[in-house]
């Protein structure tokens, strides 16, 4: 690599070493947020409203997590949001890739109509009233069913994996028949393996999108603490943090004597690195897959 940068023109060095300086810049503009966030949960409260703080706590410390997991319903909340998003990625991700399979058949009559109806629900929507009073009337309030259910099929999810399903060759489908599969072993056994790009990207959508969500819980399921989310507890903890208001579950948890261990500031940190480490952590697997499932038929030979 020496040796070709050495045999490089004037003009392509320079052109290079631009390149390596831009893409320096925004490494440490994207990192730098993240570690200063992650600095200041680590930091000694009261070392922290001094601030100064750059990516190292100057005093370091596990007091703020000690306290953000003192409160029960943050561990309650840890533990739905970790149940709904695997709960939640698996069936939407079953649900979209069968529907996309049916739609995705040539033999399917009725798979144009059924596509139009799709795309009009991603441009048209009833509302957030009338969708409440329909959570109401199914009898879907106060229950985990309520994270699941309404959000079951994604047109958007569908089309992607339906447009990935298109592009394979449609003749191994006619030679599984031919061999006497069915259509559930046809999807099971060769379809899907080989969709495993767009599989992966939809599952990271829906991942992120259970793991993030808080307003259904604040909506359905907001005076039931056994159903509680972590991101809704995210949400009362910076509230009560920020206005100074202890009410509701955190006043029995004397949340008052608590919270002057630790200042406002080192709380919301230490929970924006609780809430988002889990996803750092599944990306990196999800990573290869996501990158081909965004690119592969963006290109047609």
């Amino acid at each position: 690599m020496n040796r070709t940068f050495a045999r490089a023109s004037w003009s392509d060095r320079v052109f290079d070493i631009s390149v390596y300086v831009i893409l320096a810049i925004v490494t440490v503009v994207t990192l730098y947020p993240f570690l200063n966030v992650l600095a200041i949960s680590f930091n000694n409260s009261t070392d922290t409203v001094r601030g100064g703080i750059t990516i190292w706590p100057r005093e370091f410390t596990l007091e703020n997590y000690r306290v953000i997991f003192s409160f029960p319903s943050l561990l309650t909340g840890f533990q739905i949001s970790i149940l709904r998003t695997v709960v939640g990625t698996f069936l939407g991700l079953a649900s979209a890739a069968m529907l996309a399979y049916t739609l995705s058949r040539v033999d399917f009559q009725g798979r144009r109509y059924i596509s139009v109806f799709l795309a009009i629900t991603m441009y048209v929507s009833g509302g957030l009233i009338p969708v409440y009073i329909l959570i109401r009337d199914l009898g879907m309030m106060n229950s985990f069913a309520v994270y699941v259910l309404p959000g079951l099929v994604s047109a958007f999810n569908v089309f992607i994996i339906r447009s990935f399903m298109d592009g394979l060759p449609y003749a191994l489908q006619e030679s599984a028949k031919l061999d006497g599969a069915n259509d559930w072993t046809i999807f099971w056994r060769i379809i899907l393996p080989l969709c495993k790009p767009a599989l992966a990207t939809i599952a990271l959508f829906l991942a992120v999108g259970q793991w993030n969500a808080w307003l259904d819980t604040y909506l359905y399921n907001g005076s039931n603490a056994s159903l509680t989310t972590l991101q809704f507890e995210l949400m009362k903890v910076i509230q009560s943090t920020t206005t100074g208001n202890s009410g509701g579950d955190y006043r029995s948890q004397n949340m008052s004597q608590v919270m002057n261990r630790v200042s406002p500031e080192s709380v919301k940190m230490a929970i924006t690195i609780v809430v988002t480490v889990p996803i750092l952590v599944v990306y990196p697997f999800l990573q290869g897959y996501f990158v081909k499932g965004m690119t592969l038929g963006a290109v047609k030979s």
